[in-house]
């Protein structure tokens, strides 16, 4: 792959998941600062995962019917940056901030499915070297949550706002430098999408990536004021966070090398198993420092592993035409409606039981999904 190409795909991953280093550690204490309850606070972030069960889906077909993706890709983003700017004129008030979620969200959950398709066309017969690529996103990651703990920690949660304007900004900016990737003509034509839909094995497969992020939404939503609860620096938590993506990149590093040695079945088996007892760590011994270390190690398997290993499959699960819209089931049935269903139980549940209860859910989570997957995914 050319220099520039590579640049131009890794920075979009980079822009992309900076902003998700924003929301993820921040956005709850901001909405926390505004004064709602961890139940607001749970049914806003569901707002944003509640997006993806209609916009990837949505886009994908436009995607797939026109083969015009990089060109959603654009408009999406520049959308994205333009509705997020009403967070100024909402205020505190929980409809409108409600609306422009929605708003944001709907858009900003169209952009990614769409990209990884066009990374994989560019990559063609490399594909399995999506990781290098991704481990980028990681990286933008690990420097946003890393980076705005100071900025919090001298100017106030008042600033993640303006963070994530200007990084919604730069991610349009950067689309507008990617080129479109020309796929090659099949062979063969893509069976129907309903036939690819029924196989036991494709439902076994996502069925097991709405329970992994259902038990990751907990962790996603609520870390950063679990750890408030023991006393932890935002700083701290920053730093835990990025500790956390910084073992991912890690991993993406070698998955070129694990996935053909392993293959996914047996790497999803393992990244289901390592989460729950990941979750268990955190809800139980997050004051011990050693073993959160440990617990935020075993990022690198619970996501990296499991994502890199996750789009192996819907490649080979989804050919040819079915590429964007295999991308979109993924994106809204694991990240939309597990992470939506995922976060609104977590604040219901932290309300009425406590913060150790929804990393107990989150072990449940995690192990019927490996209950799934080792049943199913054959």
């Amino acid at each position: 792959m050319p220099p520039a190409l590579y640049a131009r795909l890794s920075g979009f991953y980079l822009f992309y998941f900076a902003t998700l280093g924003v929301l993820l550690p921040y956005w709850g204490l901001y909405l926390l600062a505004l004064g709602f309850a961890p139940a607001r606070i749970g049914e806003l972030l569901a707002i944003m995962q509640i997006t993806k069960l209609v916009a990837p889906n949505l886009w994908g077909w436009l995607g797939d019917r026109t083969g015009q993706r990089i060109r959603i890709v654009r408009w999406a983003c520049l959308a994205t940056a333009l509705s997020f700017a009403g967070v100024y004129a909402a205020g505190g008030s929980y409809g409108w901030l409600a609306l422009v979620m929605v708003l944001f969200s709907f858009f900003w959950n169209a952009a990614l499915p769409q990209f990884e398709v066009v990374t994989l066309n560019h990559l063609g017969e490399y594909a399995h070297r999506y990781s290098r690529v991704r481990l980028w996103g990681s990286i933008g990651f690990i420097g946003a949550a890393v980076g705005m703990g100071p900025v919090v920690g001298t100017w106030g949660v008042a600033t993640v706002p303006m963070v994530l304007l200007v990084l919604f900004a730069l991610l349009w900016l950067n689309s507008l430098l990617t080129p479109d990737a020309v796929c090659a003509l099949d062979t063969q034509p893509a069976p129907p999408m309903a036939q690819v839909l029924r196989r036991p094995a494709v439902i076994a497969f996502f069925a097991a990536c709405f329970l992994n992020q259902a038990a990751h939404a907990p962790y996603y939503g609520f870390f950063s004021l679990y750890l408030e609860t023991f006393g932890y620096s935002r700083e701290f938590i920053g730093l835990m966070w990025g500790l956390g993506v910084a073992v991912e990149v890690g991993i993406f590093v070698f998955m070129h090398r694990l996935l053909p040695r392993f293959g996914p079945r047996r790497l999803l088996l393992a990244a289901l198993a390592i989460a729950a007892l990941r979750w268990q760590l955190i809800g139980h011994f997050a004051g011990d420092l050693p073993v959160l270390l440990l617990a935020q190690t075993l990022h690198a398997f619970t996501f990296g592993v499991f994502h890199a290993a996750s789009i192996h499959l819907i490649q080979q699960f989804f050919p040819g035409s079915l590429q964007g819209r295999g991308q979109a089931l993924y994106s809204s049935l694991s990240f939309g409606a597990g992470n939506a269903v995922g976060s609104l139980a977590a604040g219901y549940l932290w309300q009425g039981w406590g913060p150790v209860a929804i990393f107990d859910l989150a072990t449940v989570w995690a192990a019927l999904g490996w209950l799934v997957a080792w049943r199913g995914l054959r």
